[in-house]
């Protein structure tokens, strides 16, 4: 633990100004999103359910590094709404799977059209080469958020 004074390491400044991005990002993303839409746990699962197809609760609360409670809080909602579907586990009968619904699909895009399209506005104003250094970048956060 570093004391008061010291300068942080290169390792510690680069997780800092790294944190700093996020959080600078994820508020101006912020502010594009509908007030009455989801919220970050919320898309997140839509997404990942989108992405992978039938989860289990348990499966889904793992890859989102929440209680299984919480998942099945917003899993209830999220079928009372029409936006999941659930079936039996085809190999344990005991586990129940959930899938979007053409519903789902559409709330999942429409929540975040107005981010996208001013994500898409202003990666349109990058050039070539830093539009190639975003895509790597990409792929390091990927493995920072998945490690």
């Amino acid at each position: 633990m570093k004391g008061e004074g010291t300068r942080p390491t290169p390792l510690e400044a680069q997780a800092n100004e790294l944190l700093l991005a996020i959080g600078q990002l994820r508020r101006r993303l912020r502010a594009e999103e509908d007030p009455g839409g989801f919220n970050l746990s919320q898309m997140s699962t839509l997404v990942r359910l989108q992405r992978n197809g039938w989860m289990t609760t348990a499966d889904l609360a793992r890859a989102e590094a929440m209680k299984p409670q919480s998942m099945g809080t917003i899993l209830t909602g999220f079928e009372a709404k029409g936006l999941v579907q659930r079936r039996p586990h085809p190999t344990d009968r005991r586990q129940i799977q959930f899938s979007l619904t053409e519903a789902g699909m559409a709330a999942r895009w429409a929540q975040n059209r107005a981010r996208r399209e001013w994500l898409g506005r202003v990666l349109a104003r990058l050039t070539p080469a830093e539009r190639k250094a975003l895509d790597q970048a990409i792929v390091l956060i990927r493995r920072l958020g998945e490690s």
